[in-house]
Formats: structure tokens, sequence, C-alpha cells
């Protein structure tokens, strides 16, 4: 148990893995870039835009991550430590405002950023625990070798020309993305191992299903905003019901029985590290890209109800193929089934089905739209009612 002196929540006491209400503050930021980035694919929906807010989203959702993990040790009711959540908000801020432009002329705002809030907040951690347990100390070193090695090509990225970012930044992510996986091995330091990784699994539980709630509050934002400004016709307001219940669907998808689930097998875990690494740092980036994306689409079919080109069909049904691939992915590995829900695979396969129908004009946006959310409500009603008779 951490002293009076320490920086560390104190392990085994009641709610001592609650989010704070300064993580709750921190997570506003976010808000507004899952915003920005919905926006920026909204304003060019072609395939190089797309494979740039990927990259964007990535490098958001890891730094958010990252955090989420370093407030799962460090306790957020603990001066210092807020200091540094408030001193990241500015940078995110920053992150923020950049999106637009990070592929033009606020690329190096963009990754000045982004560096900053990777590489300070390491250094913060490393900081706070410099008189605690030697195994987290030579993680959170190993950890920022990686991240130091990723900011060179961060920085190189936003000092080169547009046309040669997303190469570098692209590298720079890979890097970040696969250190965990490789446990931040570095030559002489060794790498880490699970049970340096031992968190509290309500916290990060909590924390990722917040995060889900953002992104979905985001998603009905964008839906009010557009419906509120475009004239009120049975076609718009068919869209704004069809996007509603589409959002619902996927709340209903994740948090009716999955969130649960895998939040009792995370904290009942032997070995919590784990599954923080691949269900929640990896896996729930596919459902985030899924809840923006089909926010992307609920606007498209809002502001074009009547028709939909290659870009709004792409979206109409990549955001829910993406959120059921997330999802499905998720429940696999939390609950020890043998394969993904069946009732995500019969989804995925209806939006395959539909596919011919996008790429060939056959159907409205709208009723394309009201296709693609059917097939979640069907993957919703199908696991309520398995899971009831099970």
């Amino acid at each position: 148990m951490a002293d009076s002196h320490s920086l560390l929540r104190r392990r085994g006491e009641h709610d001592s893995g609650r989010v704070g209400m300064v993580e709750l503050f921190f997570d506003l930021v976010f808000v507004f870039a899952v915003t920005q980035l919905s926006h920026a694919l909204l304003a060019h929906l072609d395939s190089a835009t797309a494979l740039r807010v990927a990259l964007l989203l990535v490098a958001i959702w890891w730094v958010w991550i990252y955090t989420s993990w370093c407030t799962n040790w460090l306790d957020p009711e603990r001066l210092p430590v807020r200091i540094c959540l408030f001193a990241l908000m500015g940078a995110g801020l920053v992150l923020s405002v950049s999106i637009p432009e990070a592929f033009a002329t606020r690329g190096l705002a963009f990754a000045a950023a982004y560096v900053a809030m990777q590489l300070g907040r390491t250094l913060f951690f490393l900081w706070a625990v410099r008189g605690e347990s030697p195994a987290v100390v030579r993680n959170f070193q190993r950890i920022f070798i990686w991240l130091a090695i990723a900011a060179v090509f961060w920085v190189a990225g936003g000092l080169a020309e547009p046309g040669r970012r997303v190469p570098l930044w692209g590298i720079a992510l890979a890097i970040e993305v696969i250190s965990p996986a490789v446990y931040f091995w570095v030559p002489g330091l060794g790498r880490s191992s699970v049970s340096d990784w031992d968190i509290d699994g309500s916290h990060m539980a909590e924390r990722c299903g917040l995060f889900v709630i953002i992104a979905l509050g985001e998603s009905l934002l964008v839906t009010g905003a557009t419906f509120a400004e475009a004239p009120w016709t049975a076609a718009t307001i068919g869209g704004f019901v069809v996007a509603f219940i589409g959002t619902l669907a996927m709340w209903w998808v994740y948090f009716d029985s999955g969130a649960a689930r895998a939040h009792h097998r995370i904290v009942h875990s032997t070995d919590p590290g784990r599954q923080g690494r691949i269900a929640y740092t990896y896996l729930h980036l596919p459902i985030v890209a899924g809840i923006i994306v089909g926010a992307v689409a609920d606007e498209l079919v809002l502001a074009h109800p009547d028709h939909a080109d290659a870009g709004a069909a792409a979206a109409i049904l990549g955001g829910p193929a993406l959120y059921l691939v997330g999802t499905s992915l998720f429940k696999w590995v939390t609950n020890a089934r043998r394969l993904p829900p069946f009732s995500h695979l019969v989804g995925l396969g209806c939006l395959l089905a539909l596919a011919p129908l996008a790429s060939g004009h056959a159907v409205s946006a709208l009723a394309l739209s009201a296709l693609a959310t059917g097939a979640l409500i069907v993957v919703a009603a199908w696991e309520r009612v398995a899971l009831r008779r099970a």
C-alpha cells in the first residue's frame, strides 16, 4: 500500500478504482477531438481523407488510453496529478484545434502537442514513482524510450511537406502501436511483463466505457445539430429517427451485457494487465472508429436522404461494420468464447449483403441507412434473447 507521500492510488480501499471528476473533466477535450475528426472526414469523403482521419484517430485514441493507464496507477485527487492532467488538457486543446489542418498548415502544431503530451506525461510518471517499485520505474523507462523514438518521426512529419506527412506519421504511430505488443522491449533494459501492468480492472473498464459514451454523445450532437438546420420534411424526419435508433442500437450492443461481463472478467482476472492491453487498449479502437464513421453517415443521410454516392454508401455500411467487428472481438476476448458472438457475425453478414444495393444505387441513402440500422437491431435483439435463455 502506498504511503501518505505517494502519488499512487491506494489499492483495496472502498472506491479506490473509481473514476475521478478531474478525469471526466479531462475527457471533455476529447469530445471536441472526436467532433473535429468527424467534421474532417465529412468535409472530404474520399479514400485519401479517410486514411488521414484514421491516422489522426489512432493518435487521439493512443494519447487518451495512455493517459488512462497512468491515472489507473496515479491518484487524480493528489494535486500534482491534477496539475499534470490540466497541462495535458491544454496540450490536448491545441491537438484538437489542429486536426482540420493537421495535413496542411498546422502539422507541426499537431505533432508538437502530441509529443508534448506523450513524453511529458511519461516524464511526470517517472518523477511520481521515483520512490516506488523498481519494476514500475523500469517499465516506464522503456515506454519513454519507445515514445521518444516515435517522437522523432512525429516532429519530422510536422516539419515535412504535407505530402510526406502520412508516411512519417504512419511510422511514428506504428512504433507506438507495436510497442505494447512486444512488451516495450529495449536492448539492455529487457522487456516489461504482464505483472508490471497490475492495473485496477474496474477503473480501466469504466474509463473505456466512458469514451464509448463520448463517441456516442458526439454522434447525437451531430445528428441534432444537422436536423435543427435542415428543413423538416418527411425524408429528414425519417433520417433523424433512423439516426437516433441507430445510436441507441450501438449503445445496446455494447452496454446491455458486453461491457458488464467484460468488467466482471477483468476485475476478477489474475492478469488484468493482459486484458487491459488487448481488450481495452487495442480492441476499443474499431468500436470508436465505427461510431465516428456512423455519425458522418447520419449527417450525410440528413443532408441528402434521396441519394448516396460511393463515399456516403461506404460510410453508411462501414460505420456499423467497424462497430460490430470491434464489439465482437471485444466480447470474444473478454468472455472466453470459442468464437466471436454469432449474433455479431450475422449482423456483419447482413451488412455485407447490403453492399450490392449500395454499389448499384438501388435504394436511397435513407433506405440504406434504415437497413443498416436494422442489422444493428437484429444483433442487439438476438444477443438479448440468447443471454436471457442462457
